[in-house]
């Protein structure tokens, strides 16, 4: 069945033929939970826990033992006539006390008792029986010495004792411990019986009465065990439940860190948070759309700038690049590049040196920029030389004719990102320009540095030389006119010794991050230790006290939850946490229904067998009581018998009355109002047949008996009435159900447990004080009616204390739970907010690669046979603020353009350099013709993957060569104008410092071969830096741009159509635009 819908499906349809699901129910099966814990290697751990709730239930009981022998002292002395006949009780009580709390001292010892578990049930098996053979011992002395028969005191308190406090680690010890203690007190009752000549103890002990005891010890001994079975099968689910928590937040917290390893590798931290912020309150609100950035409610667009005064910016690049695409196969360039840009990403972190990203050939970064530094000049023209360095060792190890030019310029620029889609950090400003600028007008071998960078290096570290013609006539630089040079460094300080701080940077490792993390970042030997501590920390409850000389270790947690809870009746404070605590679903309560049953037929026996001459509304009573209690037992067992007899098969077919007893209990089980109905009904029950036994006595031929007894000294009847021991027996067995049912309110069965005792302090003292009296008492010249109120009394101390001692532990762990809740669902949308920010960085089929792959530092790209790709250059466009908010709103207006262009062929952004828009179409995950092989994709294979998906595709699809992204990125093109177009009529009232009404953009389109991927390292030491930037660059073997047009706002839209379809045209005749 599932539970689910037996709430909302129709009425007919929940009592057609079904299938019976047992899967919930299951889990709450001990067997199951045993089997669980060995499997999961935590049976040793559940030990370990399981001996401090033990300990911390000594805490417990120890003082509330001093209390009940104290109090029952004092009640002894306080209401006995002759107290000389009282000190040899006493001397019993006290001497129990002693010796018991001396036994159970030992068990405090916790390491102790680690390395000797059978310590607990030894001392346990003598501190039981120490107070057994006190409590017989005394009531044999009087016995022999006056002829005076005693009831005991202690039996009741010794099996809740044994069953419920005791630290008994093994049920099965503790279940024969139990009857144990209760055949001895059985035979001690015969033995007056079988031994007594003078037949003085038959009130007390007549085979009648010996019968109702055992029977009384049977129910006392059901409730205990169960219990005990209970109890253990709660523990272990709630440690279970810690276990399967605990795991999932270190898993979400190592997940979480090494996603943000990735993402600080891609975006700086400052600039990330804000952006990964505002993904996370669209995550939460309900009703959004959340998985891309563009898809907000509100239209604003979203900027993140910062402003760096004193930084140093370097560009590199690549010289006979364009012969390398000319000559090197596409691979071969790839890894060129990649084992390059791998070196220069080593070389950035040892100098401190933040990269931004790469182009191609182009390579640029900044010192001084993630962290204030005063050398970052110096730095900056460190890193060049080693990065010239590296450049000669690769030429020569791949016989490559290849060099680098670097310029580096020292100033104030603008850092961040802009737009909305693949987000990528990038720099911008007047002094950028500058370093770019030094860099194409430098000299290979040599770092072209301005004066500014200059004055802030050390100039007897270099060898200087003037600056390039070119820098002199370069028309940006003629601008700002400075001094330019060209710096070596000395034969002393070479590139040998820079290389030798370079290949000094560990070789730091990421741990890899893909769909198959879980299982890879949870290694029980990484988890032990933080695991056994987070089990060290679970609450145990009871009273905290220590030795003098020890320290107390505080668990602000714990200390945090206690708090929430309330003191005598532990409900949570927070009305909403006790509301969902309550309403829970019961998976065990089919056990307290059958715990139910069995204390009621020994109620029922012990209530015929006190009135022998049953009149026809007690035996109707009885049956009806035994009725309800067995058809409740039905209803609540029929679905496990089902599960049994069908050798727990779930695809078995059941019929209509079936499904509706299936369907009736887990309404049951799910419904808190149900449950609470059918816990009042068996105690309603239990109080019918306890009824019985005071409704079918005559209290004035009782009184009548007594009085002609002492009269004409015989012996009278003493089943007239009732026994009253046997009542108060019964009254005790019903006081210990109503806190043994399991998950009802403890403040209700408080409630219900106080209401209980008054009642029978009631009809004791008040309207039946004269049977009462007449009865036997526990200790000489006590009234009988305080024993019988003593033994009730007790017996509700003692179910308070220790229920109220399992509901706090119980309570603490679903608080801690839920709170671990809250943190994994916060962990969990912090995860989301970065898997979707980095899928706004990266396609959306790379990252998972990109979280493999990048933990090893190894090159990824995949090969395209016909891929269009479009650069976009806004021309004219200065650097300053308030051109990059415009900027901004320009470059997000062509983000939000891409949403049209979802559908057969996507158009892709790959990146933003400066005012150049770079896009692709045709990345398309099913055209890939090659991957590269060397990738480790985990568990998700990829090569797998790719080629199921390519299987589905059409032969004719297949063999196409795709012509139709040329057209498609035509398109977006010309859409990318009109939407500058609209901007620039949009701003053309707007007062800026320049028109924007006169915005130019150039676009270039290639279409051919190209390969995809990514290069360079990443190690876990950069999220420190943010020194590494990962990036989507292309790379193709063709000429970047095979026509540049210019398209300004005054050309009609008709011409600039036009155009666009002659240029189409003449690429499908000609085969080149």
């Amino acid at each position: 069945m599932n539970k689910k819908n037996t709430s909302k499906t129709p009425y007919r349809e929940r009592f057609r033929r079904c299938n019976l699901e047992y899967t919930n129910e299951r889990l709450w099966e001990q067997s199951y939970l045993k089997a669980r814990c060995k499997e999961l290697h935590l049976e040793e751990e559940y030990m370990k826990y399981k001996i401090r709730l033990m300990i911390s239930s000594l805490t417990v009981f120890v003082p509330m033992l001093i209390i009940l022998i104290v109090a029952l002292q004092v009640i002894i002395w306080s209401f006995t006539e002759y107290n000389k006949y009282i000190y040899i009780n006493a001397i019993f009580d006290l001497g129990s006390l002693i010796l018991v709390t001396g036994l159970l001292s030992i068990n405090f010892f916790e390491g102790f008792i680690n390395r000797h578990r059978w310590v607990l049930t030894f001392t346990s098996t003598l501190s039981a029986y120490v107070v057994v053979l006190g409590d017989i011992a005394f009531n044999t002395y009087y016995y022999y010495k006056s002829a005076w028969p005693l009831n005991t005191l202690y039996d009741v308190f010794v099996l809740c004792m044994i069953y419920m406090f005791l630290p008994i680690p093994s049920s099965k010890a503790a279940a024969l411990l139990a009857i144990s203690v209760s055949l001895t007190y059985v035979i001690y009752f015969i033995h007056f019986m079988a031994f007594n000549e003078h037949n003085v103890a038959k009130y007390v002990h007549g085979l009648d009465i010996v019968s109702i005891d055992f029977f009384h010890y049977l129910g006392f001994n059901m409730m205990g065990i169960f219990f005990r079975i209970m109890n253990d099968t709660m523990v272990r689910s709630s440690f279970l439940d810690r276990y399967q928590f605990i795991t999932e937040e270190i898993w979400l917290r190592q997940a979480r860190r090494q996603e943000s390893l990735l993402l600080d590798s891609i975006l700086p931290p400052q600039i990330a948070k804000p952006i990964q912020k505002s993904i996370k309150e669209k995550i939460m609100r309900p009703d959004n759309d959340f998985y891309h950035l563009g898809t907000s409610r509100k239209a604003e667009n979203f900027m993140s700038i910062q402003i760096h005064n004193d930084v140093s910016i370097l560009y590199a690049d690549l010289v006979n690049y364009t012969q390398l695409t000319t000559t090197l196969p596409v691979e071969k360039l790839v890894k060129v590049l990649h084992d390059l840009y791998a070196r220069f990403d080593l070389a950035a972190v040892s100098f401190k040196v933040q990269r931004i990203k790469f182009l191609g050939d182009c390579y640029y970064c900044v010192a001084g920029l993630g962290e204030a530094d005063p050398d970052h000049a110096t730095m900056a023209v460190s890193l060049g030389i080693s990065m010239i360095a590296n450049i000669k060792e690769v030429s020569v190890n791949r016989s490559l004719n290849i060099g680098m030019r670097i310029g580096v310029h020292s100033g104030t620029l603008f850092a961040g990102v802009i737009g909305e889609a693949k987000l990528q950090y990038d720099i911008w400003g007047t002094d950028v320009n500058i370093a770019s600028r030094l860099e194409a007008t430098g000299s290979p071998g040599y770092v072209h540095v301005s004066g500014r960078t200059l004055s802030s290096l050390n100039a007897a570290e270099y060898r200087i030389y003037p600056g390039t013609e070119a820098a002199q006539k370069d028309p940006v630089l003629q601008k700002h006119p400075m001094s330019t040079y060209l710096l070596a460094v000395i034969p002393s300080r070479d590139s040998d010794n820079i290389m030798s701080v370079v290949e000094g940077v560990p070789n730091l490792d990421l741990q890899t991050v893909g769909s198959n993390r879980k299982s890879q970042i949870l290694k029980p030997d990484s988890l032990s230790d933080e695991m056994r501590e987070e089990f060290r920390k679970m609450p145990v409850g009871g009273l905290k006290f220590q030795f003098p000389w020890s320290r107390r270790e505080r668990n602000v947690k714990i200390e945090k939850v206690e708090r929430d809870l309330g003191l005598y009746c532990v409900a949570f404070k927070d009305k909403s946490v006790e509301w969902n605590y309550l309403h829970q679903p019961d998976y065990i309560f089919k056990y307290s229904v059958a715990l139910g049953w069995g204390i009621g037929c020994c109620l029922i026996y012990i209530q015929s067998v006190n009135n022998s001459d049953l009149f026809y509304t007690g035996v109707f009573i009885d049956i009806m009581a035994f009725f309800v209690l067995t058809f409740l037992l039905f209803i609540c067992w029929y679905k496990k018998v089902c599960w049994w007899h069908s050798g727990q098969n779930e695809l078995r077919s059941y019929g209509k009355l079936s499904c509706a007893i299936f369907n009736l209990f887990e309404k049951i089980q799910h419904s808190f109002v149900l449950r609470l109905t059918v816990y009042m009904i068996i105690i309603v029950c239990y109080y019918l047949v306890l009824s019985l036994i005071l409704m079918s006595c005559e209290k004035d031929q009782y009184e009548l008996d007594i009085i002609e007894s002492k009269l004409y000294n015989y012996d009278m009847d003493p089943f007239t009435c009732f026994h009253p021991w046997a009542y108060t027996n019964m009254m005790a067995l019903i006081l210990g159900m109503s806190y043994t049912f399991a998950r009802i309110p403890f403040a209700l069965k408080t409630f219900i447990g106080c209401i209980e005792a008054v009642a029978f302090v009631l009809v004791v003292c008040f309207q039946y004080a004269f049977i009462f009296e007449h009865s036997v008492t526990t200790s000489p010249y006590l009234k009988a009616e305080i024993a019988h109120s003593c033994r009730v009394c007790m017996m509700l101390i003692t179910m308070y204390a220790k229920e109220r001692q399992t509901e706090f532990n119980t309570k603490m762990n679903y608080k801690l739970n839920l709170d671990l809740q809250k943190k994994q669902k916060s962990a969990d949308v912090t995860n989301q907010s970065i898997i979707i920010l980095l899928n706004n960085i990266l396609p959306s089929h790379v990252v998972e690669v990109y979280l493999s792959s990048i933990a090893r530092h190894e090159l990824y790209y995949e090969n395209y046979r016909m891929v269009s790709v479009m650069f976009a250059m806004l021309t004219n466009f200065q650097m300053d603020l308030p051109s990059l908010r415009v900027l901004n709103d320009i470059i997000t207006a062509f983000d939000r353009l891409l949403s049209a262009y979802k559908q057969y062929y996507v158009v892709e952004k790959i990146k933003v350099v400066g005012c150049t828009y770079m896009a692709a179409c045709g990345l398309d995950f099913s055209l890939i013709e090659n991957i590269d092989s060397n990738s480790n994709f985990g568990s998700t294979s990829l090569s797998s993957e790719l080629e199921q998906v390519r299987s589905r595709l059409e032969s004719s699809i297949r063999e196409r060569n795709h012509d139709e992204v040329a057209f498609i990125m035509a398109t977006f093109a010309l859409d990318l104008m009109r939407v500058l177009s609209v901007c620039n009529k949009a701003y053309a009232g707007k007062p800026f410092d320049r028109a924007l009404s006169t915005g130019e953009i150039r676009i270039g389109i290639s279409t051919g071969q190209i390969m995809a991927g990514g290069g360079g390292r990443f190690p876990a030491a950069l999220r420190h830096l943010g020194a590494t930037r990962s990036i989507w660059p292309l790379e193709w073997n063709r000429l970047v741009c095979l026509a540049i047009f210019r398209l300004q706002r005054r050309l009609p839209k008709r011409s600039r159509s036009s155009m666009l379809c002659a240029i189409i045209a003449a690429y499908f005749c000609e085969g080149a635009w």
